[in-house]
């Protein structure tokens, strides 16, 4: 199974809107290396939702529905939400644990799609 971390502004749209949508077409990735992310997705692939701007944290989960790669710029990825996380975790805190010392989360800090591994998914639900 993969694994993966979603970021959002949570003024455009907070996983307080994911709940209340329930589900909803994850769109508004434009660079290349996040979209190549969205085309290796598939159904059941699980994710991480992360508020960036000012709360930078990661706030609760998600997966995805379906992945429709028909569109040749960007596929259309449809997800659900899951839950809120336990315990959000606070970007300083992601930085500071040495399993994320390689991930393109802390690398590339722009990148809007970002792969985790699975001791990666099991730190943000502990």
């Amino acid at each position: 199974m993969a694994y993966f971390l979603f970021k959002t502004e949570p003024d455009v749209y907070s996983f307080a809107d994911f709940e209340r949508d329930g589900e909803t077409i994850w769109d508004g990735v434009t660079n290349p290396q996040a979209v190549k992310y969205l085309r290796e997705m598939q159904a059941g692939t699980r994710w991480i939702f992360y508020h960036t701007g000012d709360e930078r944290c990661a706030v609760g989960t998600g997966s995805v529905v379906s992945v429709d790669p028909t569109d040749p710029k960007v596929p259309v990825v449809r997800v659900k939400v899951g839950k809120r996380l336990r315990q959000p975790k606070k970007l300083a805190l992601i930085k500071a644990n040495p399993l994320f010392a390689q991930s393109p989360l802390v690398i590339i800090g722009r990148l809007s799609v970002v792969p985790l591994t699975r001791e990666q998914w099991d730190w943000f639900l502990a």
